[in-house]
C-alpha cells in the first residue's frame, strides 16, 4: 500500500488531460496478499471478505476479479484468495494495490513477464476504463513501482516514473519522523473523487486553482526532500492540508480538525489525511515524535508504524 507525499488529486484524468499532473508517493510495508492456485474442480473459487464459487467468469460479483480474469483468459479451475494488512477505505490505496497484486499473480501463473509500467497501466484500464471508477493513476503506479517515487502525467495520459533522489540520511530521518494514526473512520473515496471529477470537467475555477496549487506544492516538496530539508517538507504538508480540506465539504470533520490541531500543538510541523479524505489515516511530519505519540494516545488514536518498501509488487512462486 502507499502514503501520498504530495500532488494527490492531480493524477485524475479530468485534471491531467488538460493541465498535466504530478504526484509523489511512497510504498510502505503494509500489503495485500493475493494467492492464485490451480484446482482440480471445474469452477472458480474466490475468497476475500466473502466467498464466491461460480462456474463462469461472468457470474463473479467482485468487479475487479471479474475483469482481471476476463482480461487474462485463464478460464476455470482457479482458487484466488485475498488477505490484507489494512482494511479497505482507509486512504492507503488498497483498491489499486489489490488490482496490481491480482494482475501480477495472474501473469505469474501464466509465466508471463510484465513490466511495472505495463502492470500499472493494465490495473488503471480495469479500474478507470472498464469499471468507470472516479480514480486516478497514483495508486496503481506506486503499487507496481514501489519506493519513494515521482509520477508525471502528461495530457495524453502517459506517465513518467522516477525515484525521488534523496540521501540515505534524509530517508532515515523520514522513517523516524513521519508518523501515521488511524482516525477510526473508513470511507469510500468514490464520492469525494467523483465530486472533484465533475467539478474539474465542468471548469470549476476554485477546484482547478486548488489542484494547480497542490501540483505546484508537490514539486516544492520534491525540491525540499532532495535538498535534505525535511522540516520544510512538514511545513509544505501543512499548506497542502489547508488547501486540500477546501476541496470538498466531506474532506474533513470536527473530530479530524481537532486531532490535527492537537497534533500541531504537540510536536507535529504539518500533516494531512492520507488519500481522498473524509477518514482513514492522519499522517504527520513530527519535529518531536515522542510528544506527538503521547498526545495522540491521549486522544485515543492508534499509531500504525510502517517502513518504506522499495520493491513494488512482488511475485512469490511455489514449486
Amino acid at each position: 500500500m502507499r502514503i501520498s507525499i504530495g500532488g494527490g488529486g492531480t493524477d485524475l484524468p479530468s485534471y491531467y488531460e488538460k493541465y498535466g499532473g504530478f504526484v509523489i508517493s511512497a510504498a510502505i510495508n503494509k500489503y495485500i496478499f493475493i494467492s492464485v492456485n490451480r484446482m482440480f474442480t471445474d469452477d472458480i473459487f474466490l475468497k476475500y471478505s466473502t466467498f464466491e464459487r461460480v462456474q463462469d467468469i461472468n457470474e463473479i460479483q467482485h468487479p475487479i476479479m471479474r475483469e482481471a480474469l476476463r482480461m487474462n483468459g485463464l478460464g476455470k479451475s482457479l482458487e484466488i484468495v485475498s488477505v490484507a494488512d489494512i482494511p479497505a477505505g482507509t486512504g492507503l490505496g488498497s483498491s489499486g494495490s489489490f488490482t496490481v497484486g491480482l494482475l501480477k499473480a495472474l501473469h505469474g501463473i501464466k509465466q508471463d513477464y510484465i513490466s511495472a509500467h505495463e502492470l500499472a497501466e493494465e490495473a488503471c484500464h480495469i479500474e478507470m476504463n472498464l469499471l468507470g471508477t472516479a480514480s486516478g493513476k497514483q495508486d496503481q503506479y506506486i503499487a507496481a513501482f514501489g519506493g519513494l517515487s515521482c509520477f508525471e502525467f502528461d495530457t495524453s495520459g502517459n506517465v513518467k516514473a522516477s525515484r525521488l533522489k534523496i540521501s540515505s540520511d534524509t530517508m532515515t530521518h523520514l522513517s523516524d519522523h513521519v508518523l501515521m494514526f488511524f482516525t477510526g473512520y473508513s470511507r469510500s473515496s468514490e464520492s469525494i473523487l467523483g465530486d472533484q471529477k465533475v467539478r474539474t470537467s465542468q471548469g470549476d475555477s476554485s477546484m482547478i486553482d486548488n489542484l494547480h496549487f497542490i501540483r505546484d506544492l508537490g514539486m516544492q516538496i520534491r525540491e525540499s526532500l532532495e535538498a535534505g530539508d525535511p522540516r520544510r517538507f512538514g511545513e509544505l504538508m501543512h499548506r497542502h492540508w489547508l488547501h486540500k480540506r477546501e476541496r470538498s465539504k466531506g474532506m474533513s470533520n470536527p473530530c479530524i480538525d481537532r486531532w490535527y490541531n492537537v497534533a500541531t500543538s504537540n510536536g507535529a510541523v504539518g500533516g494531512k489525511l492520507v488519500g481522498a479524505g473524509g477518514g482513514g489515516f492522519l499522517l504527520f511530519y513530527a519535529a518531536n515524535p515522542k510528544h506527538l505519540r503521547a498526545a495522540m494516545a491521549r486522544e485515543g488514536l492508534q499509531e500504525v508504524r510502517f517502513a518504506f518498501d522499495h520493491d513494488g509488487s512482488t511475485l512469490i512462486c511455489r514449486d
